[in-house]
């Protein structure tokens, strides 16, 4: 497919996303090589997972210690703990999802509405995109949302970006269904903690990070809540300066992942964790 008829390969060739692509490959490439990969990778998955989920959730207004939610068993009707424990079922879910996302990417962010809300579940607004008038609850994001109309529409044209595949890099890929998500707001709530874990699908399903080492959320959480929702600004502009300041920030946001990977790595080397 050429960049003609590829959007997503036309946008790795804006100004500075290709040092971003190559940035984030060899970051990768660093905590992969690392010598306890060898020999405790699940290890390594399983804390990412759990520092992601608390990422993800602290981005979403459920700022919590990385050892309350280790230890925390609850996730009751209390919002922060509902969202932590949302935040916690969608890192879980994310991998069980990985043959379905390429064949039905909608079928996938369906089922990860169904698992952010879970329990709570009310009648049919969980699962589906809303409708005409329905209300949406995000804390985080205030940008206009767009209609139901346009929200059917533009997913439809992300489902067929990623199902046709192509051969833009993982980052621009991950970052626009994560940004794009963000932007529609299709559910009537959980849409950030949904966005994020779909970014987590697609890093993971396109080889870039298939054991799940390198959690995205915690480099999110990491630059904070001001800088998340500015470089989300240049993605809404549209423009190619905010859209490639959008992907340099999921860039960078993969990049401390592998930081907070590799210091695990570290620890466990040393016999500390």
């Amino acid at each position: 497919m050429s960049s003609a008829s590829d959007p997503l390969v036309a946008l790795a060739g804006l100004p500075g996303v290709a040092d971003s692509v190559d940035s984030v490959r060899k970051a990768v490439d660093r905590v992969y090589g690392h010598r306890v990969m060898r020999r405790r990778s699940g290890e390594i998955t399983s804390e990412a997972a759990l520092r992601g989920a608390r990422g993800s959730a602290a981005l979403s207004g459920a700022d919590w210690a990385l050892e309350e939610v280790r230890r925390r068993t609850d996730f009751g009707a209390e919002p922060e703990a509902l969202t932590v424990g949302a935040a916690l079922r969608l890192t879980a879910e994310a991998g069980q999802l990985l043959s379905i996302w390429r064949q039905s990417p909608l079928r996938v962010l369906a089922r990860l509405h169904l698992v952010a809300v879970g329990s709570t579940a009310e009648g049919d607004v969980v699962g589906r995109p809303r409708l005409a008038g329905e209300p949406v609850v995000e804390p985080l994001v205030e940008a206009p949302l767009p209609s139901a109309d346009e929200v059917a529409g533009r997913l439809d044209g992300l489902s067929r970006l990623v199902t046709a595949g192509g051969s833009a890099p993982a980052l621009v890929t991950a970052a626009v269904v994560h940004g794009e998500l963000l932007a529609l707001r299709p559910f009537g709530s959980y849409n950030g903690l949904v966005a994020r874990a779909a970014e987590r699908i697609v890093l993971i399903n396109s080889g870039l990070d298939p054991k799940a080492i390198c959690p995205a959320e915690v480099g999110h959480a990491e630059q904070g809540t001001e800088a998340y929702l500015a470089a989300f600004d240049g993605y809404l502009s549209g423009t190619a300066e905010g859209m490639a300041a959008w992907i340099a920030h999921c860039g960078r946001a993969i990049e401390l992942g592998v930081r907070e990977s590799t210091a695990v790595c570290e620890a466990l080397q040393r016999g500390a964790a």
